[in-house]
């Protein structure tokens, strides 16, 4: 189920943050970083020459994933070190994201993404702010 919610993610995720204002042009589906007896897994990632988004993808998001999914944002720079001069920002996506998830999440400086009838949104407000890594 987690690999149709990517699928459905995936065509809308760079004009999304585009019309956010994040001019992202490329994204990168299932990246598999090893080094240092760590590893890092990413679902999907959104880039340009100085903003890296990390989308979480789940069926149904909880608060438990969005905290493994902050402590694995921790590491992306340390693990992905080509990256350590853009500013990253993280995301999560998901069919069923409950209201309190989703406000859990934009509290933490995350992006959420959610399904809203045939489209994929994003649920912050315009004058959110996301936290950066």
């Amino acid at each position: 189920l987690g690999e149709f919610v990517e699928w459905q993610v995936r065509p809308a995720v760079v004009r999304l943050f585009q019309e956010r204002g994040i001019d992202v042009h490329e994204f990168h589906p299932g990246i598999s970083v090893k080094r240092d007896n760590e590893g890092l897994e990413i679902d999907l990632l959104v880039v340009n020459d100085t903003d890296a988004i990390l989308v979480e993808v789940k069926s149904k998001l909880t608060q438990r994933d969005v905290d493994e999914y902050l402590q694995r944002l921790a590491k992306f720079k340390r693990l992905m070190p080509r990256f350590r001069d853009v500013k990253a920002l993280g995301a999560v996506a998901a069919m069923v994201v409950p209201n309190e998830v989703a406000s859990y999440a934009c509290r933490q400086g995350l992006f959420v993404l959610v399904q809203s009838g045939e489209n994929v949104i994003i649920l912050n407000d315009a004058e959110f702010t996301p936290r950066v890594w």
